[in-house]
């Protein structure tokens, strides 16, 4: 196993509202331990490409000695070019688009997973992409890759999907098998997993459900040839489960306190708002709780905490148990 471990690549997953570029600077500062980082995603519309806080997403001050890639939402071709040259131009030579999003807001505008509904359509939006690139000088080409789940009420949809992704060069497909009316319930569905690395044209990368060293471990024994994993919720809860799974030590109350400070002083200054900052701080603590099963009390009020000062008892009480 240790041999292998050598060859896998890690990502780190794209988390709206927590994994931004706080998170990530103080992620890689303390643990340092990921081939790529995804960034939330992107939604350019008609009238602006980049929002005020999508551009400081992508800045890259704010992404120093880190291989991020940015995720795309839409499903217009040129939106999607729009804002892929924007990138380019940032110094990014590898975008990501969207298409796993369970959001019933993201649905229902035919966005992230709610595309995969119309196999034709996503094919024509594919076509009308690579069709423009073909025409770009090759500094003016970017690299494309999808995550996505594996349709929207069957499993058998993705069949149909995975033929337009093999129609395509992306550069791979980060397949999170799960269907948009599971969102984050049931289990992801490994049959369809096994059956899209089979079919696809492309390299894979995994994404679900990866909690623990030794999920991983299960992961690897059904899946010995995945070389490409991503994490999130996982490595949210527990910082160090990538250098856990690489047979480091586990992570100590001492690191977590830091991880924990680093990132709640990290957004106040970013975001100048003690209240913003306790709000970006409670997304944290709903993953970083369960590694505190025995402080529910005070992680209760830290949920409840509307003041720093009711906050950081709390806090405190937590890392002192």
């Amino acid at each position: 196993m240790d041999g292998i471990e050598e060859s896998v690549q890690f990502y780190l997953a794209p988390m709206e509202e927590v994994t931004g570029y706080v998170y990530r600077n103080v992620y890689h500062t303390m643990f340092g331990d990921m081939d790529k980082y995804f960034t939330p995603f992107i939604a350019p519309t008609k009238k602006k490409i980049l929002k005020t806080r999508e551009r400081k997403e992508v800045a890259p001050e704010n992404n120093q000695e880190m291989c991020v890639v940015p995720q795309i939402l839409t499903n217009d071709v040129e939106q999607f070019l729009d804002t892929c040259n924007m990138l380019m131009e940032l110094g990014y030579h590898e975008v990501n688009l969207n298409l796993g999003c369970p959001a019933a807001t993201v649905v229902s505008k035919k966005k992230g997973s709610g595309f995969l509904d119309d196999p034709d359509r996503l094919n024509r939006f594919f076509d009308g992409i690579f069709e423009k690139m073909s025409g770009y000088s090759e500094e003016k080409k970017c690299s494309v890759s999808v995550k996505t789940r594996i349709g929207i009420e069957f499993p058998e949809e993705f069949e149909d999907i995975m033929k337009v992704y093999n129609r395509y060069p992306l550069s791979e497909i980060i397949i999170h098998p799960r269907l948009q009316k599971d969102y984050y319930n049931n289990h992801p569905n490994w049959e369809v997993f096994a059956e899209g690395l089979e079919q696809s044209m492309h390299p894979v990368c995994y994404n679900g459900d990866i909690f623990t060293k030794e999920d991983y471990e299960t992961f690897r024994k059904r899946f010995p040839m995945v070389e490409r994993i991503m994490l999130g919720r996982g490595v949210v809860t527990n910082p160090a489960l990538l250098r856990e799974i690489r047979g480091g030590q586990a992570v100590t109350t001492e690191e977590l306190k830091e991880y924990h400070d680093r990132l709640y002083a990290g957004y106040r200054e970013v975001l100048n708002s003690e209240k913003d900052a306790l709000f970006k701080m409670k997304e944290v603590w709903f993953y970083l709780g369960q590694m505190f099963p025995e402080s529910e009390k005070d992680l209760k009020k830290i949920r409840k905490a509307n003041r720093p000062e009711e906050y950081r008892v709390a806090v405190r009480r937590v890392f002192s148990m």
